[in-house]
């Protein structure tokens, strides 16, 4: 039996994930990391996060979609995303293809889910921070579902692989539990209040599930500095038909406020 916290399950707690999952269209599953392999991971992230900006890494991991191009934290040049980091980081795509997470998105989608890693953004490291120059601090409410609604990629379901814990210092989920049942009808543009949200805090080395038709939004850290990081790998595994290679971004609808 599960001993942690609601929505919150360990290795040995995943039918029980897959039940709550169901039901609200978020879990969380801990335990499945150690701290050595997070401390490669993210320090190989960050240099190659910095390769990024200073212009040593292919245009194809950087992206002006998702990013602000004049981005700067303390004054200088800054990306808050790196693009198909699976393919920049080998201990980053360590952690996505270890066997525990792959098996929780099976067991939500079935045998024949299939990885987005290759086309679109694939799987990116996120760097998110609180500074009057930063591109990235919150995002609005939306569904992934909403960025590409006329694909045949669906259903789909995110993982989110957290190198920070969060909190109200440097930025949280908000999600609507249960909303995947429904359609976006109502859903906010930007960032109010919804009626019976809740906060999903991590903690370092969890991975976050959850629905593509799940409603959510991240919330701006209220730190200062440092305090206000929160760094991430975030991916998506789907069970409709693969994307042709090529694809390309041109049909993403991008329509989280920032």
């Amino acid at each position: 039996m599960n001993s942690l916290a609601p929505g919150i399950f360990g290795p040995d707690d995943i039918d029980e994930l897959v039940s709550f999952f169901g039901a609200n269209g978020y879990a969380t599953l801990r335990g499945v990391f150690g701290e050595p392999e997070l401390v490669e991971a993210e320090e190989d992230l960050a240099e190659v996060q910095c390769r990024l900006v200073d212009g040593l890494l292919d245009a194809r991991h950087g992206t002006v979609i998702l990013d602000e191009p004049g981005a700067t934290i303390s004054g200088r040049p800054f990306a808050h995303y790196v693009c198909f980091a699976t393919v920049a980081s080998l201990p980053a795509a360590a952690l996505t293809h270890r066997s525990a997470v792959v098996d929780v998105a099976r067991q939500l989608l079935g045998a024949g889910a299939w990885l987005l890693d290759y086309e679109q953004f694939g799987v990116v490291y996120q760097d998110a921070r609180s500074d009057p120059g930063s591109g990235y601090s919150r995002i609005g409410w939306h569904t992934d579902h909403q960025s590409g609604p006329h694909l045949e990629i669906w259903p789909g379901i995110a993982f989110t692989i957290h190198f920070d814990p969060t909190s109200p210092a440097n930025g949280f989920l908000r999600v609507l539990p249960g909303s995947h049942l429904g359609g976006v009808e109502g859903i906010p543009l930007r960032f109010e209040r919804v009626p019976g949200e809740i906060a999903v805090y991590a903690e370092r080395g969890d991975v976050l599930f959850h629905h593509a038709d799940l409603w959510h939004a991240a919330a701006r850290g209220t730190a200062d500095g440092a305090q206000t990081i929160r760094r991430h790998l975030r991916g998506s595994w789907h069970a409709g038909k693969k994307l042709d290679i090529g694809h390309g971004t041109d049909d993403f609808v991008k329509n989280a406020a920032r």
